[in-house]
């Protein structure tokens, strides 16, 4: 049986599913995602992507905010965006 790896594209919108929470952890003083039996704990630069998933936006739409507000190359970003949320949806913290 063959498995077909889903792979990230700038123009599809992701979103959390519904059985992960992202969220700020007040105990722990940090953004973490949350799912069943499951805890990360997202970087800095991870939960600046994160904040923007709002199931509307492209990733296309995320890449070009952040380069923008950061005032960085937007190559250097999007290889950095797509490849955190191919890591994510291989997880399946996200979902197109």
């Amino acid at each position: 049986m063959t498995v077909t790896r889903q792979m990230v594209a700038e123009d599809m919108v992701m979103a959390f599913p519904r059985h992960v929470t992202f969220r700020h952890d007040a105990v722990r003083g940090r953004w973490v995602i949350l799912a069943p039996e499951r805890l990360l704990l997202p970087d800095d630069t991870a939960v600046e992507i994160l904040q923007r998933l709002d199931g509307k936006r492209s990733i296309a739409q995320i890449i070009d905010l952040l380069a923008t507000e950061f005032n960085a190359p937007r190559d250097a970003i999007a290889a950095d965006v797509v490849a955190m949320l191919q890591d994510l949806l291989d997880k399946g913290m996200v979902q197109p």
